[in-house]
């Protein structure tokens, strides 16, 4: 079933978008994140895409807050979390099980420690592990984006099926925000090459990028995540979630 990801973008405890990436880009949405999880199961979304933009960056003390934050979000709703956004190790990744996630995201991680992929696989499974494949021109960058490292998505991706990962969150970063159109071909490539399910990530304006990553879900693209366009009013969640129910049926 395609899925799709209602983003909540935490930095300081609040909901926000970065535009690119770019921390001095900063839209702010709400001072309420369970407010609008709750929001967004009211409109059906099963899954919440949750990221902890401070961690990310490396400011573990802001991170506090999106911690607290996503536990009250745990508290108010039964919709499934993904979370991602500064887990670097073990203790991390079992915290954030802790804090009520049912899936955890590893980026940066995935490229500077690639036992830690390794050793969650083993501890909690490959249906609660995903692999974050954040790149720019089709290079992988790690720590919230901001450093650029020698690897391909292809073969950072390839790599972690190898280690038996399923699951692949695959953001083009110069689209992320912008509200630009979404790179569906590149992602159904990197689905097909690495055989990973590949949710994506950046660009979605309306349901047309809907329908067209859509066309690629028998490719391997699972699902994709949606920022910007759900908070200014772009798209409506519920008229998405019912194009997909009339597609699939």
């Amino acid at each position: 079933m395609f899925t799709i990801y209602p983003a909540i973008d935490l930095r300081n405890g609040r909901v926000v978008r970065l535009l690119q990436g770019d921390p001095s880009q900063q839209i702010t949405y709400s001072d309420d994140p369970s407010a609008v999880a709750a929001r967004w199961v009211s409109e059906g979304a099963t899954w919440l895409h949750v990221v902890n933009l401070d961690g990310a960056l490396g400011d573990p003390a802001a991170g506090r807050a999106n911690r607290r934050a996503l536990q009250e979000v745990r508290r108010r709703v039964s919709a499934k979390l993904q979370l991602g956004g500064g887990l670097r190790d073990i203790h991390d990744v079992t915290a954030a099980f802790d804090d009520g996630a049912d899936r955890v995201v590893l980026g940066t991680a995935a490229v500077e420690n690639p036992q830690l992929v390794a050793d969650a696989l083993d501890r909690f499974g490959p249906e609660r592990v995903v692999v974050g494949l954040d790149s720019r021109h089709g290079i992988i960058v790690t720590r919230g984006w901001q450093q650029a490292t020698p690897m391909t998505a292809i073969e950072l991706g390839s790599l972690m099926r190898g280690m038996g990962v399923v699951h692949a969150l695959y953001t083009e970063v110069g689209r992320d925000g912008m509200m630009a159109g979404v790179a569906a071909e590149l992602t159904a490539a990197l689905a097909q090459l690495t055989g990973l399910q590949v949710i994506a990530s950046g660009g979605v304006r309306n349901l047309d990028d809907i329908h067209e990553l859509m066309q690629y879900a028998s490719r391997g693209v699972s699902g994709v995540i949606v920022g910007r366009a759900l908070y200014e009013g772009a798209l409506s969640l519920r008229e998405v979630l019912q194009t997909i129910v009339t597609q699939e049926g």
